[in-house]
Formats: C-alpha cells, structure tokens, sequence
C-alpha cells in the first residue's frame, strides 16, 4: 500500500471507543483509523485482510493507503482526549478513501435495494471472517454513486487475540451473532452461491490478503512469534474455515449483551 504523510487532523468521529479521524495529505482527504485506539493494531488487521477477501468476491470497499503520523500532526480539533490518541498513533496508520457525499445505509429502506447474491456474498464474508456486526444497529454499509460499499471490519477475526493459543477445532465453529444479520432474510440461497464464492477465495488470495498486511501492524500483536509464522496462522485458520462443509453459511443468534448503536458516521457531516 502506498504511505502518505498526514499534514493535518480536520475532524474526529468521536461516538465510538476508536475516534477515526479526517486527515489532509498529499493525495488528498483519507478516512483514517487509529494504531492507538482502544482496539489497537488488531482492528487495522482484520480492515486490511477482509477488504481484501470482500474484493475478491467483487464487493467493494474503499481504497487503503498507509497513513503516517508525525509527533507534531497539527489538528483543528483540540481536544485534549484526541491530543493523546494523536500522540499515541504515531507512525503508521491506515486510511481508506473519502467517499465525499456518501449516504449512510437505512436498515428500514435499503434492504431490498440489495442484489439477493450481494446480500449473500456479504452474509458469507462475515461468516468467514466472524464478523459479530452488519446488523441494523450497525450496518457498516454506505451508498455512494449508487453502489454499496463495505465499511468497519475491525472488530471482526476475533480468532486473532487468542494466537498462537487457537485450538484447530476454532476454526469449525458456527458463525455466532449476538443480534440478527441485516440481510439473513435477504441473500439468495447460500447452499447454491457457496461453492462460487469459495472458489474466489483460494489460499493464494489469503495469502496475498496477509502480505497485504503492514509489519507494523502484526508487530505489536506476535509476541514471540515470527511475523511469518503470524501471518501463516492467518492463513491456516481462514483455510481450515473454508474447508468443506463450511460452518458459516448460516448465523447463529445466541444470546449476549447488545452492542451500542453508532449511528451516521460524523465524517460524513463535515462541512464543506
């Protein structure tokens, strides 16, 4: 991924725990999230690798670039809390395009706008990936130029936080929701598109998905492991998840503490 330098902070979403930020570089506005957010370098893995399984299976996600932090980021925002976040995200970040003019997706009136094999395809990714969001509280979903696009994968691959300590039957489990997907009731008959979208994800494309990854994301999170070995366990893991019969294809509500509601992301408000 190409790295810029960020030259200046113009807004922060401030309703969540990661404060995402607005940055002004080079190559103009980037959506950046935060190494030193509550989630930390984990939710910047599980961004980088599902954006690149959701590409392969012709979703679309906005662009990614690394997005360098200096110790002396100049920031509209003066606020003492964003102060410290700043200082603790210094060094590399990652920034995704700015989508100027995006709509937030409705889960009232959207749904049905929806391909029923785009719905799919997103019900698959997520179960892959174990992603406990999409729901209508959190539909990480935006409209832009007519097309959907895919946003906020961080808390996602939660297999990662237990390396190397993940017991290979990890990787056969259900997928679990604590809430009801936005489009179960929407996507086409996952046992006919399975075998289709399985095939768009081949080792080699996990593979890439994990060198796509910067070091400097995996470093903070291997302890005594090898970066490669980290990134093979990646791999290891997906692979056995994707081994027939798959054991995502349909989420499983359990029952759990809701997560809260973001709402419109701030960044898609600021004035012009």
């Amino acid at each position: 991924m190409q790295i810029l330098d960020a030259h200046r902070v113009l807004s922060a979403d401030k309703r969540g725990s990661s404060w995402p930020v607005l940055v002004e570089t080079d190559a103009g506005i980037r959506f950046t999230k935060l190494r030193g957010a509550a989630q930390g370098t984990g939710a910047l893995v599980a961004e980088v690798i599902i954006a690149e399984v959701a590409e392969a299976l012709g979703l679309l996600v906005p662009a990614r670039s690394l997005v360098r932090f200096s110790g002396e980021l100049e920031s509209v925002d003066k606020n003492d809390e964003l102060a410290d976040l700043l200082r603790a995200s210094v060094g590399i970040n990652l920034g995704f395009a700015y989508l100027e003019g995006a709509r937030s997706f409705s889960p009232d009136s959207d749904v049905d706008r929806i391909r029923p094999d785009v719905a799919a395809a997103i019900l698959w990714l997520d179960g892959l990936t174990t992603n406990p969001d999409r729901t209508a509280r959190n539909p990480n979903l935006l409209w832009w130029h007519d097309e959907l696009w895919l946003i906020d994968h961080g808390a996602a691959l939660g297999f990662q936080y237990a390396l190397p300590d993940v017991a290979p039957s990890a990787a056969r489990r259900p997928y679990t929701v604590r809430e009801p997907h936005l489009l179960a009731g929407r996507a086409a008959d996952m046992l006919e598109l399975d075998e289709r979208f399985a095939a768009l994800v081949p080792r080699n494309t996990l593979e890439r998905a994990l060198q796509a990854v910067p070091d400097e994301f995996l470093a903070p999170l291997i302890g005594d492991d090898r970066l490669d070995d980290r990134r093979a366990a990646y791999v290891e893991f997906l692979s056995a998840r994707l081994d027939p019969p798959r054991p995502f294809l349909e989420p499983v509500l359990v029952q759990g503490k809701q997560r809260p509601a973001r709402g419109r992301p701030a960044w898609l408000d600021r004035p012009r």
